[in-house]
């Protein structure tokens, strides 16, 4: 088996997780998840992502979900287990997934050779993946897996994201820092979403997040000006390289020939995907 190194390993991490996330962004969902019996807004993502746990309380989606404000997700779980079952909002994900990704990659995309290529060796990559520690990952990889290879393929990511996610927010706790602190402390870094985009969408007030910061201005972490001081920068460091430590067993399994054509097929499809519109403009930090 060819050695991967976790600098690899994150490459194909970067290149394969836009073609899951985008399904947060993509109006397909909300249509397919109210078309089920959900309300328009905040609830589709709590309820489309949560389903695969079953009908869990509010504080179940707030631990696995880290970041987000307990009050927001109080607001909708498990309100939405009234409005529609989980087992039909994991039927709404998948048909909002394949529109979805028909939309932004072609029609033709499920019969493409290298989609059936990348759904096996990402598929090969999870057979090592435990549930151990994985709430996330665990719910996830006890769903049947689809049929056709583009829906296969997003399945698959979907299993090495939540992977990594579970081993990310252990790696956080690990850390001292608590959801909002880990959301302020990563937009400090200049990547991800930008500051406004990431309270607002995680349900902070900017009372919580003024409050936050002096936490972490207390801890020397951030100046005053609300940047990353050395020690920030360091412990932001640790976090992430214990996170791709914990990711790293997926990728090693499927060895370095495996990983390269992985991620240069995922990086084809993001690159296309994010060409027609997959994100909104004002999410992501620029550089």
């Amino acid at each position: 088996m060819n050695s991967v190194t976790p600098l690899a390993a994150g490459r194909c991490h970067a290149a394969l997780n836009p073609l899951h996330s985008l399904i947060y962004f993509a109006p397909e969902a909300e249509q397919e998840y109210t078309a089920a019996g959900l309300e328009a807004g905040r609830m589709p993502y709590f309820a489309g992502r949560a389903a695969a746990m079953g009908p869990v309380g509010a504080g179940v989606v707030a631990a696995t979900f880290y970041n987000f404000s307990p009050g927001l997700v109080a607001r909708h779980i498990p309100r939405a287990w009234d409005l529609a079952e989980p087992k039909e909002l994991l039927s709404a994900r998948l048909t909002a997934v394949d529109r979805a990704l028909r939309r932004l990659l072609g029609d033709g995309l499920p019969d493409e050779p290298d989609v059936r290529e990348a759904a096996g060796l990402a598929a090969t990559a999870t057979e090592v993946c435990g549930p151990a520690g994985r709430p996330l990952y665990a719910a996830h990889a006890g769903l049947p897996v689809p049929e056709q290879p583009h829906l296969a393929l997003w399945h698959a990511i979907t299993l090495l994201r939540e992977y990594r996610g579970d081993g990310h927010l252990a790696a956080l706790s690990a850390a001292g820092l608590d959801g909002l602190e880990a959301l302020i402390s990563h937009t400090a870094t200049g990547k991800g979403f930008t500051p406004e985009f990431a309270r607002q969408s995680r349900g902070w007030t900017e009372q919580e997040w003024d409050a936050a910061k002096e936490r972490l201005h207390g801890r020397g972490l951030l100046d005053s000006a609300g940047h990353l001081t050395a020690r920030g920068n360091e412990l932001r460091r640790e976090v992430e390289e214990t996170t791709d430590r914990l990711a790293l067993a997926p990728y090693a399994h499927l060895g370095g020939p495996g990983v390269e054509r992985l991620t240069e097929i995922g990086s084809r499809l993001t690159r296309t995907a994010l060409a027609a519109g997959a994100f909104p403009p004002g999410v992501f930090a620029q550089g």
